[in-house]
């Protein structure tokens, strides 16, 4: 059977494709195809999502933390050191063999200093080369882990709000002049934290390189600032007294005013992977025999360490008890007793209580239920147990009276001399009046409340807030928990590179922020005090940029906590 020739040049209907072309306009031969007009009211996509990208750079004092707006993690981390202090075209690195001359560094009196981008004793620091290390670290960031190119883009820095406005100021005008960013926004990394750990209220113990710095963080607003000089800095120092001493050669007489005899990427690496911290020593008889035998068991225990920056490479066996040693010295000295001790170089617990105590009732219940341990020191094995322990016993025995002395120890010791009630105070031949309605009170939790002493006049039940009992009515809220107050608790923080980053994300306002026009016209000094600004809300356009050009131009603008002073 076969089939016409009609019939075999007529296509199927589900293989003909006449019904998805335009339509044939007279005077063309031939079939067209459907033009999409492109709006270009927007301009680019690329330049629009560079509008929208926001660079979170957080700031250490040996690294730095890049990434974008939104990430849960920064791309990349920028450690700083002496291979970013070589000039174009140096290889040396590569060449068989080679070793870098630390000593010759270490001579000059800078042991470790190649390996920090600043000192907050700015009387010392070259300003201008901050600045080239900030553009350096930013370039190979964005190079080799953000792969974005030059196009200006908004940043969002965190750093700790004890940093000095000089290496402020030299960073910024690096910034603004090599990369042109339009806008930089300034979040203080206590307050990062803070959100990153989820809470509106916290105590942040930041155990960094320089200092150890303790901040009181009340409804987002920080309130209160202690801080010590052991960090991390001291803590490499006395690992290098320690190595040292054991050394075939040992060091002979005051180990600190001796020279340095190792590399300080060698001590830092041994103080990071080696040096632990001891427990707290308990009273009890059971605990305090089974921690002698811990601590037997770990004198017998030895660590084989290899060193190779000394002037022959050799190993050294020690007692796993003794790499404790540099913890207990850089961060506690508990040879010493506590009032040997200068304001800036007192023992992390009793900085931490300190800071808790000087804070007021309901900022104290509400911060120490919620302390945050950050740092690079942090993450030594067994200081934040250390720390929490020692914190709680000072509790335990001072409570949070501020008065301390030899005469509220007779007080506390002597019956007679305490003051005594009332009841008992009243001579026996005086008939007891019948207490009146508005003078009874009550004891509560050891507080005596008078009950006269409400505006109210006569005792009465508090009043109920309407607004908060229909949100406990309502759905979703029926389950909620009261928040812990008044009780010793530590939580754990994401960091502050992400909290910043969901900060930026959710559009939250920053603490200051800077436009690049004005900072290159004034500079510092264009800054105004936070009193002489006027926080009124003014009207922003939502076009394309808007919000990015509306922020700071045009107004009057603070560094935040960095200009007080």
């Amino acid at each position: 059977m076969s089939s016409t020739p009609a019939a075999s040049s007529t296509p199927l209907p589900h293989r003909s494709v006449a019904s998805i072309r335009a339509p044939s306009v007279a005077g063309q031969s031939g079939p067209t195809t459907p033009l999409r007009s492109i709006s270009s009211s927007f301009g680019s996509p690329s330049s629009l999502r560079a509008d929208d990208e926001i660079i979170i750079v957080e700031f250490g004092t040996r690294k730095l933390q890049v990434g974008f707006s939104g990430d849960p993690a920064p791309r990349g981390c920028i450690w700083f050191g002496p291979d970013q202090l070589r000039r174009a075209g140096d290889f040396r690195d590569w060449q068989p063999g080679y070793r870098h001359d630390w000593r010759s560094a270490a001579a000059g009196g800078s042991w470790g200093r190649d390996y920090e981008l600043w000192r907050y004793d700015v009387r010392s620091v070259d300003l201008g080369l901050v600045g080239d290390k900030v553009e350096r670290a930013l370039r190979d960031a964005f190079t080799k882990y953000m792969l974005i190119d030059s196009r200006p883009r908004r940043m969002v820095w965190v750093l700790p709000s004890s940093l000095p406005v000089p290496l402020l100021s030299a960073a910024l005008d690096s910034v603004f002049t090599r990369f042109q960013p339009p806008t930089i926004s300034l979040l203080s990394s206590p307050l990062a934290l803070a959100v990153g750990a989820g809470v509106r209220s916290a105590l942040v113990v930041d155990l960094g390189w320089n200092e150890t710095v303790v901040t009181s963080i009340y409804e987002y607003r920080e309130v209160a600032t202690r801080r010590s000089i052991r960090g991390g800095r001291m803590l490499v120092e006395q690992t290098h007294n320690l190595l040292a001493k054991h050394l075939p050669q040992g060091l002979e007489g005051d180990a600190e005013s001796q020279e340095h005899v190792l590399s300080f990427e060698e001590c830092s690496d041994i103080a990071q992977r080696l040096v632990w911290c001891r427990p707290r020593s308990t009273a009890g008889q059971e605990e305090r025999e089974g921690q002698e035998e811990e601590d037997a068991a770990a004198r017998s225990a030895t660590v084989r360490i290899p060193l190779t920056s000394w002037l022959s490479p050799t190993t050294l066996e020690l007692p796993f008890d003794d790499l404790s040693e540099p913890c207990e010295t850089a961060f506690f000295d508990a040879q010493y007793t506590l009032t040997s001790f200068d304001d800036d170089e007192l023992p992390l617990h009793l900085l931490v209580y300190r800071s808790l105590l000087q804070l007021s009732l309901d900022v104290r219940a509400t911060c120490m239920s919620r302390i945050i341990f950050t740092g690079g020191c942090s993450a030594v094995l067994g200081l934040r147990k250390r720390i929490f322990d020692e914190v709680s016993r000072l509790v335990q025995q001072r409570g949070w009276d501020p008065v301390r002395g030899k005469a509220v120890e007779q007080l506390l010791a002597n019956p007679k001399l305490q003051r005594a009630p009332a009841a008992a105070r009243r001579p026996s031949n005086t008939p007891a009046a019948a207490p009146r309605a508005q003078d009874v009170g009550e004891e509560r939790d050891g507080v005596w409340h008078d009950r006269s002493a409400t505006p109210a006049g006569p005792y009465m039940e508090p009043e109920t807030d309407p607004i908060e009992e229909q949100l406990k009515r309502g759905g979703g809220h029926s389950d909620q928990q009261p928040p812990v107050r008044g009780e010793l608790r530590a939580i754990e923080s994401v960091g502050a590179w992400s909290g910043a980053s969901l900060a930026t994300h959710l559009k939250t306002m920053a603490v200051a922020t800077i436009d690049r026009e004005v900072w290159l016209l004034h500079g510092a000094a264009g800054a105004s005090k936070p009193n002489e600004v006027d926080h009124k809300v003014q009207r922003q356009s939502l076009g394309p940029g808007g919000l990015m050009r509306g922020s700071a131009s045009g107004g009057a603008w603070t560094l935040g906590v960095w200009g007080a002073v």
